[in-house]
């Protein structure tokens, strides 16, 4: 949890206890809505449009242009120039309050947003914001870092879920226009399941063994590199002869490599899944006994919370937006990033001893509900962006 948190947008008048109903345009440049892909991107976006939805404001996605590397994708920019021209004619017929903009940054800048919002003259605001200046050094990345601070730039407000950019976003706007929010899940969808813990265990021909759960998309990136690292830290372990089984869920390009990697290194103790519809994983959560994935350079990780609202303890690295997810030493253990032998060890610590396993389950399940609840933490963005539209006739900030 951060240390401070920036406060919300300031008002001549006090808060609202009961939010109006808004109109709200939403956008999301990197992976709009319904893409086929599942991540944890997706999952936050489409998590803040459910809740809006579901407190009764009429959020409508504004567009489905996907604006990674655009810069660099000059076929696309007529079609950008086409998708503006479209939009403002689409919601100038609606009156939108707000237009409300999830994740932008260097790679997927917001070109949308900042415009249409200007001819609408409504407030532009953006839910995950990323300010990282190294970007202005590296050439493939310069345009986008530029572009993405002119978006920052003309938000009227700006939200982050993850403290290292909330203290990298200072550094551009005042205080006054960045706020902090917790991230989180819905918990009740994910709750321990004893009933399909005892038919994926027959299922598994298991009886008494431990069970290492890990979940990824295998594509060709951080996600199958920290795949990996659960199966050369299992295959140490395997070595030793402690008794447990590995269980993998996800699916993509490497699914083979991967295959091949555990069977040289955990013969007999690997159950390949395929992929699970997020809606089923609590079943699978449940089987296990404890959630192993690195998180290398994991924006935040919404496994570890849908894992830990499941009472499994967590062995990660301690890098990027984990230790946002995971409490070190109550909920899970974080190891330092690319040390394998301290990640092995964690694993067997908590593979040996129920005890902690438990103790620590049992902190994860009750953290994850008392501070990584979305119908808890939206609540303060509802009540914001009511405050900022209700303001909306103070000059809104230029690009």
């Amino acid at each position: 949890m951060p240390d401070t948190v920036c406060p919300m947008p300031s008002t001549s008048n006090s808060m609202p206890h009961a939010p109006s109903p808004l109109r709200i345009c939403f956008y999301a440049p990197f992976k709009p809505l319904g893409h086929a892909a599942p991540s944890g991107d997706l999952v936050t976006a489409t998590g803040i449009f459910d809740f809006l939805v579901n407190q009764g404001h009429q959020v409508m996605a504004a567009s489905s242009l996907r604006c990674r590397w655009i810069y660099w994708k000059p076929w696309l920019w007529l079609k950008l120039i086409w998708e503006r021209r479209q939009v403002v004619k689409e919601f100038s017929n609606i009156s939108a309050d707000l237009w409300l903009t999830y994740h932008s940054y260097y790679k997927a800048p917001d070109l949308l947003g900042p415009a249409v919002s200007r001819k609408l003259n409504i407030p532009y605001v953006i839910f995950q914001g990323i300010y990282s200046t190294k970007r202005r050094r590296q050439w493939k990345a310069k345009p986008g870092f530029y572009l993405n601070k002119n978006s920052l730039c003309a938000a009227h407000h700006v939200f982050s879920n993850k403290s290292v950019d909330l203290l990298n976003l200072k550094r551009l706007l005042p205080e006054n226009r960045i706020t902090y929010v917790t991230p989180g899940i819905i918990p009740d969808e994910f709750s321990f399941d004893e009933n399909a813990r005892k038919k994926l265990h027959r299922s598994w021909n298991i009886e008494d063994d431990p069970v290492i759960f890990s979940a990824a998309m295998f594509r060709p990136d951080v996600k199958t590199e920290g795949l990996t690292w659960v199966i050369r830290a299992c295959g140490r372990i395997y070595r030793e002869k402690q008794n447990f089984r590995l269980v993998i869920a996800g699916d993509g390009k490497e699914r083979e490599k991967l295959q091949q990697m555990a069977h040289e290194h955990v013969p007999d103790r690997v159950i390949f899944l395929g992929k699970i519809a997020r809606k089923d994983m609590y079943r699978y959560y449940s089987a296990a006994d404890v959630f192993v994935f690195p998180g290398i350079r994991e924006s935040l990780g919404m496994v570890f919370l849908e894992a830990q609202s499941c009472g499994l303890p967590v062995v990660a690295f301690n890098n990027a937006g984990v230790p946002e997810a995971v409490q070190n030493g109550k909920t899970g253990l974080l190891v330092p990033i690319y040390a394998l032998e301290p990640f092995v060890d964690a694993i067997k610590r908590l593979l040996v001893d129920k005890h902690l396993r438990r103790q620590m389950g049992f902190a994860a399940n009750s953290y994850v509900r008392e501070f990584h609840d979305i119908n808890k933490n939206y609540h303060a963005l509802e009540l914001s962006l009511n405050t900022i539209v209700k303001n909306r006739e103070r000059v809104l900030p230029n690009p």
